[in-house]
């Protein structure tokens, strides 16, 4: 996928995203669980998982010291609240629920580990508005509901448990709701008109796109929906899914 869009839906945000491909599912349990068998050797190294086209996107060497240190750590910060996160220390019922309390760090480990990288919010808002057919949910224009998106829940479900129904036009699930989900970008003014832009230079909080499972409206998860969040902080209602080249 990749073209031209407006950012928001916004005629005055337009942007060019070159082709791209991005994961169908919100990284579950199960292949997170990969990543932490070998960890901390799964750790990237410097200017891994960068964009392409983008410099300075890669993986800086200073941000080592925000990963945790092993195994134990790292296992340990995947339980951050009990009885909503998805972690489990033996494979169990929770495999195909996505992967929650990952901070943005650990999120862009994984995706460099896993031979790709984490999305420009560009990017993921191209996939979730359907290009430029500017949707203002993943699905259409249609109001949500339960059966489009897991949203004002009581936890987040099984990846694709809302598929086909809730899917964007490419084919990704959860988009809207279940998770919200990390994107490269820091917080703060959309870049000017561009192609495969990216807010990769400076600022305090990452943003986090797509809304989770206990955001209570339906306009929480829109593809329109953003919010800034600490990159070193983690919750039961954020992700991840990664993108690759095409």
């Amino acid at each position: 996928m990749g073209g031209a869009y407006h950012r928001d839906n916004d005629p005055s945000h337009p942007a060019e995203v070159s082709g791209f491909r991005m994961d169908r599912y919100e990284v579950t349990v199960g292949r997170f669980r990969r990543f932490v068998a070998v960890y901390p050797e799964s750790r990237p190294v410097a200017g891994a998982g960068a964009h392409p086209a983008i410099r300075g996107s890669g993986w800086d060497a200073d941000w080592r010291s925000r990963l945790p240190a092993d195994r134990a750590g790292l296992a340990a910060s995947l339980k951050c609240k009990p009885g909503l996160h998805s972690w489990t220390d033996d494979v169990g019922e929770n495999e195909a629920r996505p992967i929650s309390c990952v901070s943005w760090f650990v999120a862009f480990a994984f995706c460099a580990w896993d031979g790709g990288r984490l999305p420009t919010e560009a990017e993921w808002n191209y996939a979730a508005a359907g290009g430029s057919e500017q949707r203002e949910y993943p699905w259409g224009n249609a109001f949500p509901n339960a059966t489009y998106a897991v949203f004002d829940v009581s936890r987040s479900e099984v990846v694709g448990s809302k598929s086909p129904r809730g899917d964007g036009l490419w084919g990704q699930a959860d988009l809207a709701g279940n998770l919200w989900e990390w994107v490269l970008d820091y917080d703060g003014s959309y870049p000017p008109s561009c192609r495969d832009c990216a807010n990769v230079e400076s600022g305090a909080e990452r943003v986090i796109r797509g809304g989770s499972w206990w955001q209570p409206q339906p306009e929480d998860v829109s593809t329109m929906s953003r919010m800034p969040w600490d990159p070193a902080d983690v919750t039961d209602g954020l992700g991840l899914r990664c993108v690759r080249r095409p």
